[in-house]
């Protein structure tokens, strides 16, 4: 008797560790009912998905049953989809019609979602709303403090984000105004500064890409968003693929997998073959082990390792830039990649081998020394890189213990530059090998 009470325990335990690890179902939860009522009602019918919480992802789509490749993840219908066409056919409508110069696609997108908060029990896409993150961890949404732990090339791009939302708000101020007849409250409260980074984030992190004709009353930006309302819960994997597009037949936006899926497991989509620094630029978050990541190296630390007392110096960074070999230089999983060691080998040229600059940006070999040349120049930038990375390492580990209210936003930091480390330490052992082999 005690024996089979064991087996039990043991069993029942299992099962709820299978449990903890295949996701915990929120389809019980009162915002995840009320949004599938409002999807049925608009048409849409699923039984392959529901709702979940998932130990590394969070928020996600659990598979019913087991899916194979070229089955039906889900098929969304238009009157789901929340787009331009939605926004004209909404109060908001009239005012964007007239309104000059033009306002774009985006801008009347953000207006709507932040409108449509604003009038909370009264909007018909409400259960939507419910659902959505209120808010959201894009560079643009970071503290500066934060920023500032980033790896150069993606600080100025979470730099140039930030600017962007901020001249955007700046510019529609006076549309906001115009839009006054339809509030009781001020427009100015309504539509302030985080009402609208919210909206940008919503669009920036959640739109599916679907093209619409162009529409006079809106600005010539391309009009290619389109929120899709449960689809968006599908979380990212790069190593999954999927068939994503609009069905002019069926009139609902399809995602057919190409990977298999057990019952119970985590359903995912692919974003694209993103690295980490893009993963968390437009969506606010990093994959671990992305097999598409890499470490870029700046033209200033590129040049560090190089004499400034090289005659033709000037000359081979001008030829570097003519040719665009001073951007997208990268360290990755495999090694630096061919552009970093192409741009090395320019730069290591002798004065005797300049005249072969040509040959070397094609990628032919000048000679073995210009070749070992590169490999320890590159091999410096990486042990520099993986310092500098181990550095930062300890800053943010320090910050953690001393800024509770930032602990999330640097445990996003601390996964992107643990990712880094790793790379390099890869890369590092790459270049060790190569020099042993020549």
């Amino acid at each position: 008797m005690k024996k089979s009470r064991g087996r039990t325990g043991r069993k029942r335990r299992r099962k709820h560790l299978q449990g903890f690890m295949d996701g915990v179902n929120c389809s019980h939860k009162l915002e995840y009912i009320k949004l599938k009522k409002w999807l049925k009602d608009r048409g849409f019918e699923d039984s392959n998905l529901r709702p979940a919480e998932f130990l590394e992802t969070g928020r996600g789509l659990m598979a019913t049953k087991a899916l194979r490749a070229g089955d039906l993840i889900i098929s969304l219908p238009e009157k789901c989809l929340l787009t331009t066409g939605t926004v004209l056919s909404s109060c908001l409508g009239g005012y964007i019609v007239k309104w000059k110069p033009p306002v774009s696609p985006l801008l009347a997108l953000c207006t709507f979602l932040i409108a449509e908060k604003h009038a909370g029990e009264k909007s018909p896409w409400k259960p939507y709303l419910d659902v959505l993150p209120k808010t959201y961890t894009c560079p643009a949404c970071l503290d500066h403090d934060i920023i500032n732990l980033l790896p150069k090339p993606l600080k100025k791009k979470a730099q140039e984000q930030k600017m962007m939302i901020q001249e955007l708000f700046g510019s529609s101020k006076a549309f906001f105004s115009s839009l006054q007849p339809l509030f009781a409250e001020s427009t100015g409260t309504i539509f302030n500064y985080s009402a609208l980074e919210w909206a940008w984030c919503t669009i920036n992190t959640r739109t599916i890409y679907m093209k619409h004709p162009h529409r006079e009353c809106f600005s010539l930006e391309p009009d290619v968003y389109a929120l899709a309302p449960y689809l968006d819960l599908l979380n990212h994997s790069p190593n999954v693929q999927v068939k994503a597009a609009f069905n002019e037949q069926t009139r609902s936006y399809e995602i057919r997998t190409n990977s298999r899926c057990k019952p119970y497991q985590e359903v995912f989509i692919c974003y694209g073959p993103h690295d980490n620094q893009r993963l968390l630029l437009e969506y606010g978050f990093v994959a671990m082990d992305n097999p598409h990541s890499s470490v870029y190296v700046s033209a200033d630390t590129l040049l560090k390792y190089f004499s400034p007392l090289d005659k033709q110096r000037k000359a081979k960074v001008a030829i570097l830039k003519d040719h665009d070999f001073l951007e997208n230089l990268t360290f990755g999983w495999d090694g630096p990649s061919w552009r970093l060691l192409t741009a090395l080998k320019v730069l290591s040229l002798g004065a005797d081998e300049f005249a072969c600059w040509r040959r070397t940006l094609l990628g032919d070999v000048t000679s073995a020394r210009n070749e070992q040349r590169a490999l320890d120049a590159a091999a410096k930038i990486c042990q520099f890189l993986i310092e500098e990375t181990q550095h930062f390492l300890v800053q943010i580990s320090q910050l953690k213990r001393d800024k509770e209210n930032l602990k999330p936003h640097l445990a996003l930091v601390e996964m992107l530059r643990s990712e880094d480390l790793k790379i390099l330490q890869k890369s590092s052992e790459i270049l060790c090998n190569l020099n042993l082999a020549t």
